[in-house]
């Protein structure tokens, strides 16, 4: 069994992030997608970080991958959400609940760059409430067809392969349908994609939307068994939402660096900006907000680690769940507020997509909706207080 190398990766990731940061600016500001993200990230052997070994992967335990999510994040939400979506909510589910050739079959493929991952559980109509979903299968003598569109996917228009959720179209509503998950090949026929770029943010980094027409699913990429999609997509939100909160403390590290560069180096009234005391104010907010996120998360990261390593444990597979909601929920509206204190900071320069608070701040916004809005998360939250009869949502 090989070892794992923490520190190895934080170097990688480090390296990385000073190769694509020049990049990353230049097409952030003329709005396309940063093509060097994947290859870039197999240089610096990124993508299977949280993949096995066994598989070709780097097999980080869950601390060390946030960690290293982290230090992507501060090169900004675009960059990280591409490692969420191939990793987090990509290659996850795959490992987790795939059979062994599903493995095989992607994961080796992942790790060497040749297959992007995405995950499409949102629908144009079923967002918070993925019961909602229109997407439906029918099966055929060798594995299934699936119909239906989903929408803002993050990677969806340079993905390879998306675990996709979709009901069974010939059973009628009620208790006993029940959602499956596919790995679905986006170079099958019937699959046509469309990429979203009408988007506050993240100009750098790619949102689609895909329709699947009859797309035939072989029997051998059903992920779990069949009804088990609603497990199997709430268990990789978990996986998800940490991501998300990874990211957004590395955002909260940038801003504060950012300010404290500029604060000292700008200078107004006869002295540098960092000596009026308002200005302070925003420094030591944005510092608390960074130093609060930090243990929240690794104790989620944690969290997730033993659950993962004792699977069967219902009361650990909960309590990963709800930490990550307490981490998701509140690291990113510190990230929110650690980003407009950044741009307050910067003044007019603030306001301008060729410093970084400004698209720190466009950025995060999304981040409080997507892998959970804010307001599903404080429902999580109470309810995981008051008891399952106070649920709102049964």
């Amino acid at each position: 069994m090989s070892h794992f190398d923490a520190a190895a990766l934080a170097a990688d990731a480090n390296a990385f992030c000073e190769a694509i940061r020049p990049v990353e600016e230049l097409c952030y500001v003329e709005h396309r997608f940063n093509d060097q993200l994947v290859p870039l990230a197999k240089q610096h052997n990124l993508l299977g970080m949280n993949i096995d070994p066994v598989f070709g992967g780097r097999g980080a335990d869950a601390v060390s991958y946030f960690k290293a999510l982290v230090r992507i994040g501060r090169e900004g939400t675009g960059v990280r959400t591409f490692f969420s979506g191939h990793l987090s909510i990509g290659a996850y589910p795959i490992q987790t609940w795939g059979s062994e050739g599903l493995k095989r079959k992607y994961l080796p493929a992942a790790v060497r760059g040749e297959k992007v991952l995405a995950f499409g559980l949102t629908e144009p109509d079923a967002g918070s409430n993925p019961r909602e979903m229109t997407s439906t299968y029918t099966k055929t003598a060798d594995g299934y067809r699936l119909s239906g569109v989903k929408y803002l996917i993050s990677n969806g228009g340079i993905a390879d392969a998306i675990v996709v959720f979709a009901y069974p179209a010939d059973v009628p509503e009620g208790p006993g349908r029940r959602i499956s998950a596919f790995v679905v090949d986006t170079n099958t026929p019937g699959f046509t994609v469309e990429n979203l770029t009408a988007k506050m943010g993240m100009y750098s980094s790619n949102t689609a939307m895909f329709e699947m027409t009859e797309v035939a699913v072989p029997r051998e990429n059903l992920l779990g068994e069949e009804g088990d999609g609603f497990r199997i997509a709430m268990g990789t939100l978990v996986s998800g939402r940490l991501s998300v909160a990874a990211g957004c403390l590395g955002v909260i590290e940038d801003c504060l660096a950012e300010v404290l560069e500029y604060g000292q180096a700008r200078s107004q009234h006869g002295k540098p900006i960092a000596k009026h005391q308002l200005v302070q104010d925003h420094i030591a907010m944005i510092e608390m907000a960074r130093c609060s996120s930090e243990p929240l998360l690794v104790q989620a990261a944690a969290a997730l680690q033993a659950y993962k390593e004792n699977p069967a444990d219902k009361k650990l597979a909960s309590e990963a769940d709800i930490l990550a909601a307490k981490a998701k929920f509140y690291i990113t509206n510190a990230a929110w507020d650690a980003a407009d204190r950044a741009v307050q900071v910067f003044g007019g320069r603030g306001w301008s997509t060729l410093y970084r608070p400004g698209r720190h701040l466009m950025d995060t916004r999304v981040c409080r909706i997507y892998e959970g809005t804010d307001e599903i998360l404080k429902l999580k939250i109470a309810s995981s207080l008051l008891g399952k009869e106070f649920e709102a949502f049964k």
